[in-house]
This record gives structure tokens, C-alpha cells and sequence, in this order.
């Protein structure tokens, strides 16, 4: 069986499979900033809000740990616009 993309593979349903690939999507948004502006992680959770150890774990890309609602909540911390489309 072909698939999209990873998510649509390991996920027990389509919805389950979107919200998994929205969420990377998100993650790596955060990931790139954290990257571009060279934040230590100290400094990366004091700009989003949360712990030292929920950025780590954002950096390692512990998709299990987060919601939609907590990146996108991460996203506004950085000043970030998310804008969503249906297709």
C-alpha cells in the first residue's frame, strides 16, 4: 500500500493522521525559530512559555507531548501568525 506520507501509515485513522502531520508541521515552525534566533533552550522557554524540559522535548520532536492548541498557543508567544486552509 502506497501512503502520502508517514503519518497516514502509522495512524489508525485519516483524522488521527492529519492532526500527527499538522502538529510536525507546527513543531518545526518552532524548531526554526528556535534555530534561526540561536535561543538556548533556557531562553527558548522563557519566549514560549513553558519549561526547559518541554523544549527539549519540542526539539526532539516528541510529537506525543503536544496538542494543536499548545503550538499554536507557542507559535502567538513568538509573535508567529497561523493561518489554516481546507482544501
Amino acid at each position: 500500500m502506497k501512503y502520502k506520507n508517514v503519518f497516514d501509515a502509522i495512524a489508525d485513522t485519516p483524522g488521527e493522521a492529519l492532526n500527527m502531520k499538522l502538529r510536525a508541521e507546527l513543531m518545526d515552525e518552532i524548531r526554526n525559530r528556535i534555530g534561526t534566533e540561536a535561543w538556548t533552550q533556557t531562553e527558548a522557554a522563557k519566549r514560549l512559555g513553558i519549561t526547559q524540559p518541554r523544549v527539549s522535548d519540542l526539539l526532539r520532536g516528541k510529537l506525543s507531548k503536544f496538542s494543536l492548541d499548545t503550538l499554536v498557543n507557542m507559535l502567538a508567544a513568538l509573535g508567529s501568525e497561523v493561518e489554516v486552509r481546507v482544501a
